[in-house]
């Protein structure tokens, strides 16, 4: 008889015990499928969708597999972007915390070179990182890899559509032939198949399929006609008032037209595409995460690997040609038991792709009129939080408990009027309620914060 608890598994007392400490005590699918493979040194293609769990396995495997008291780079994980890095580098650390003298270093791109490169000179058992960053490190010498015993690419569907593939051959050109290699990827198009021909040796496949129940997220699809696409987004936004939506387009400019639309009708809404900058990408990630702009309007390429809680709704304002990433759309849904909600548009000649959809889910999808759609009552639906950018961050040794103390003891503040504090290296980000903003900037501008007072703005909202 087969179990799903980790406590099955031939994992170390510590492991297992920061694994109950967690509140990890059963395997997801990807993990029970894909550990006993990892812990046995064999490499490994997974096919799994984000929020499957896949982190956490290859998070086991490659700390199970560390000598620490070798202070050499014994694992790399290669992500396709800064998020994701620094979300798998959070849980990694998260796992390792039972492990003395680890070191984890995120080395990303749209961070400065020099912190890493020092880093880097007092050695480091874990690397994660996006592949341009990681290359840049190898290629100047701040970087080797002789000792490396495990890599792992993640989301390698989505390097390959950022065209890092080059970057990842030369980086794999620079590791040691016997190694681990554990690839995770959510669709598995032809590009991934060579590359893992390439780049592994004897490797077990493995998928987990990842198609979710009516019950958690309700699906609805609509017949449009092609010219009434944002009328009809605007329609859907009205009747259900998502407090936090993700539109999916297909294209960059479809982003930025619907966005501009939007925002002309008094939405508070933000572009994510591939031709946004890091630090404009990380402000839209930072306002959309703390709930302080409603709607995100996303490409597939630009939304892959966010991991965004409590978000009401996905509106695909196209039918998207390939089944898998409908399900990897909607998925961002309906999370840890909630409720998700699931809005679908679809031209006549895009109804064929929605049959499609309809026999890989294997359930009917439900057709709803949008002409019965009718506005909500209430004003405009505003976001219920604003976000603050304060100019000093780590290099400032300043930490979230120095923040919420200023807010709640200094200032008054109660703690629900509180939101996320994200601390970066030059700045901070900090959630507020929407009624209470104001004021409390102004008193937060004459506060004063391990001592010292610092200038701080509304971040710039439609």
């Amino acid at each position: 008889m087969t179990t799903s608890a980790f406590s099955s598994l031939p994992l170390s007392p510590a492991m297992l015990a920061t694994l109950d400490t967690l509140g990890y005590h059963n395997m997801t699918a990807i993990q029970a499928q894909s550990l006993p493979t990892i812990l046995n040194g064999r490499d490994l293609i997974a096919q799994a969708k984000t929020g499957s769990g896949k982190t956490a396995a290859f998070g086991i495997g490659l700390l199970q597999n560390l000598d620490v008291t070798s202070f050499k780079v014994q694992a790399l994980v290669l992500c396709p972007t800064r998020e994701l890095a620094d979300q798998v580098s959070q849980e990694v650390r998260k796992l390792a915390r039972s492990i003395p003298n680890l070191k984890i270093l995120n080395l990303s791109g749209g961070a400065p070179m020099r912190p890493q490169v020092e880093s880097l000179l007092y050695g480091a058992h874990v690397i994660v990182g996006t592949p341009g960053r990681i290359f840049d490190h190898l290629d100047r010498g701040s970087l080797e890899l002789h000792e490396l015993r495990t890599l792992v690419l993640d989301e390698a569907d989505r390097m390959v559509d950022m065209g890092f593939i080059d970057q990842i051959s030369q980086i794999v050109a620079l590791c040691p032939p016997r190694r681990q290699t554990l690839l995770f990827s959510a669709t598995f198009p032809d590009d991934i198949k060579k590359i893992s021909g390439r780049l592994m040796r004897n490797a077990e496949e493995i998928k987990v399929e990842s198609i979710h129940q009516s019950a958690q997220i309700e699906q609805y699809f609509y017949e449009i006609d092609e010219d009434e696409r944002t009328e009809a987004v605007v329609k859907l936004l009205k009747h259900f008032r998502p407090e936090s939506a993700i539109a999916f387009c297909n294209t960059k400019a479809q982003c930025r037209e619907l966005v501009d639309d939007l925002v002309r009708q008094g939405f508070s809404a933000l572009a994510l595409h591939g031709d946004l900058e890091q630090r404009d990408r990380d402000d839209v990630l930072v306002m959309f995460a703390n709930r302080s702009c409603s709607i995100l309007v996303a490409t597939d390429v630009a939304a892959r690997g966010l991991d965004i809680p409590n978000l009401d709704a996905v509106i695909n304002v196209e039918v998207t040609r390939d089944k898998e990433i409908y399900v990897h759309r909607i998925g961002r849904t309906g999370r840890s038991g909630e409720k998700g909600l699931a809005l679908n548009l679809a031209s006549p000649e895009e109804v064929h792709f929605a049959n499609l959809i309809e026999t890989f889910i294997g359930s009917p999808l439900q057709w709803r009129d949008i002409e019965k759609l009718k506005p909500a009552p209430g004003d405009m639906l505003r976001p219920p939080m604003v976000t603050v950018c304060v100019h000093g961050g780590k290099k400032d040794k300043l930490r979230p408990g120095d923040f919420l103390g200023a807010l709640t003891k200094d200032i008054g503040l109660t703690m629900d009027q509180v939101g996320k504090i994200n601390i970066t290296e030059f700045v901070t980000f900090v959630a507020l309620k929407q009624e209470i903003a104001d004021a409390t900037l102004e008193k937060l501008l004459k506060t004063n914060i391990k001592g010292k007072r610092f200038k701080a703005r509304f971040m710039q909202q439609n």
